[in-house]
């Protein structure tokens, strides 16, 4: 009878060692991870212009320089080279709760007007993967009528990633 009392403690203790160590957190987060391993370099940006749900125009902008976007650990970002300006931007980062969102306050004097130019302060995720990352920026609303001008940009990134013998 003893010997039964202790196989079934044995074995339920075996079961509370599986379950705690299966529920474990991991405290880095795979979305995360992927913004800030290694820089992202600019491969095109495409401009789509719509009257409500038509698109009217659609362009891809220039530019001769290399555009590298960089996500830290430490919620900071940079953007060299922005609109094709000689410069570094520098800003936080940050996700949305359900990770679809981008949100880097990068900002930027601009050349027409006397304001300022924050991007990327509010990106939808259109893709992410090791490799690409394709934000979209400008108008974003769902809803809209069939009489809204609407401008969105596609950015398409590809990663470069970090030497290791660095």
């Amino acid at each position: 009878m003893k010997n039964k009392n202790l196989y079934f403690l044995l074995v339920g203790l075996m079961v509370l060692s599986f379950t705690f160590n299966s529920c474990k957190k991991d405290k880095t987060d795979s979305i995360q991870s992927l913004f800030t391993n290694g820089k992202w370099e600019l491969g095109s940006v495409i401009e789509y212009k719509y009257l409500g749900g038509q698109e009217t125009n659609r362009d891809t902008l220039k530019c001769n320089n290399s555009q590298i976007f960089k996500f830290n650990d430490d919620m900071t970002c940079s953007y060299t080279n922005l609109d094709c300006k000689l410069s570094t931007v520098s800003g936080r980062w940050s996700l949305s709760d359900t990770r679809l969102f981008l949100f880097a306050d990068i900002t930027y004097p601009t050349v027409t007007t006397a304001g300022t130019k924050q991007p990327f302060i509010n990106s939808r995720i259109s893709n992410l993967g090791e490799f690409s990352m394709v934000l979209e920026t400008g108008d974003l609303q769902t809803y809209f009528t069939s009489t809204d001008m609407r401008t969105i940009r596609r950015w398409g990134f590809i990663r470069i990633k970090p030497n290791v013998a660095q």
